[in-house]
């Protein structure tokens, strides 16, 4: 039950919360109601063409094109484009330019929010640009047959589209991660709070996160 109809008080105020989640982990659905529920911006993952993060664009499930750059294939594809003949006035961008571009459009993103004065974030390995002492960082994950079945309900497909947007998008976001920060987005020790969120409903999954995020905003009491 929401804190507004609970008669709980709301506890102290959330700035910032990071949201990483594999395929049908319902990152989609979470984090922005996250951000409604706090009356916070809400920034969703890396796009080709960004917007203001008060006005997000469309969310899904699915890998963006810009997470897809960082797949091992178009690393692959980029080495050979780059071992091509380019005429003598133009040569393609190196791998490490290409990760710089990347890395920053991502990153650029994570600092509009900060600097708005905070928000929700979903994707964008937010928590290891972050770190632990910045914001509360969730990582929503769960057994791949189930994360299908609640990717296929999420976006209205098939549960075979939905086991291939699956592998495609789990290994195009840790490939994305990887590549970018040499860190794997599987590790517990990068979040706050993990949560196998086909296990709930997603609404139980935003109150968690809700009470999770407000409990660490609290002042820590030392004891005697």
């Amino acid at each position: 039950m929401p804190a507004e109809h609970s008669g709980v008080p709301p506890g102290p105020a959330v700035r910032l919360i990071t949201v990483s989640a594999s395929y049908g982990a319902g990152g989609s659905v979470v984090a922005p109601a996250l951000a409604d529920r706090l009356g916070l911006p809400f920034l969703q993952r890396v796009t080709t063409s960004e917007g203001h993060p008060a006005e997000p664009g469309p969310c899904d499930e699915q890998v963006t094109a810009e997470e897809a750059k960082a797949t091992p294939v178009h690393r692959l594809l980029a080495h050979f484009t780059q071992a091509m003949p380019a005429g003598p006035t133009q040569s393609p961008p190196s791998t490490h330019h290409q990760d710089q571009h990347l890395r920053g459009h991502g990153e650029a993103g994570i600092h509009r929010v900060l600097a708005g004065g905070g928000g929700v974030i979903l994707g964008r390995a937010a928590a290891v640009v972050l770190g632990k002492d910045h914001g509360f960082h969730v990582r929503l994950d769960g057994p791949p047959e189930r994360r299908a079945a609640q990717g296929a309900s999420v976006e209205g497909i098939s549960e075979e589209q939905a086991r291939e947007r699956l592998r495609a998008a789990d290994k195009a976001r840790t490939a994305y991660v990887r590549r970018l920060y040499r860190t794997d987005p599987c590790d517990p020790a990068l979040y706050h709070l993990v949560i196998d969120s086909t296990a709930l409903p997603l609404e139980v999954v935003t109150e968690l996160i809700l009470a999770g995020a407000r409990a660490h905003a609290m002042p820590v009491r030392q004891t005697a």
